[in-house]
């Protein structure tokens, strides 16, 4: 029974790694953020507390990262959009990573509601 619960827990680890990967992927290809925002929403409910918060930091990095790459492309009309276009790829970068050293320390998100990292 322990051995199932362990396989458990590092399948939801590796789940949560995927999903940080899927987002950096992102910033090249684009749409892998639709698979990782959806794998974070359908793996929540059922993961453990540590999971948990990740899952939880992962899809709220997703709805305020669309939030922001929207008014980055209504002010881009007057130029600043594009500065914070790239503002916004490393605001992206610095979650994933704060979240991918967290994961493999087997640290819960700090803050997963948070706006900022």
């Amino acid at each position: 029974m322990q051995q199932a619960n362990d396989s458990a827990l590092k399948d939801q680890n590796n789940m949560v790694k995927i999903v940080y990967v899927l987002y950096l992927v992102s910033l090249v290809v684009g749409i892998t953020s639709i698979v990782g925002v959806i794998l974070a929403h359908v793996y929540h409910g059922n993961a453990a507390t540590l999971q948990r918060s990740h899952f939880q930091y992962q899809y709220r990095t997703f709805w305020i990262g669309l939030v922001y790459a929207l008014i980055c492309l209504l002010l881009a009309f007057i130029g600043i959009g594009f500065l914070l276009m790239l503002a916004l790829a490393v605001w992206m970068i610095v979650r994933c990573a704060k979240g991918l050293m967290a994961i493999s320390n087997g640290q819960p998100v700090a803050n997963p509601t948070t706006w900022l990292w």
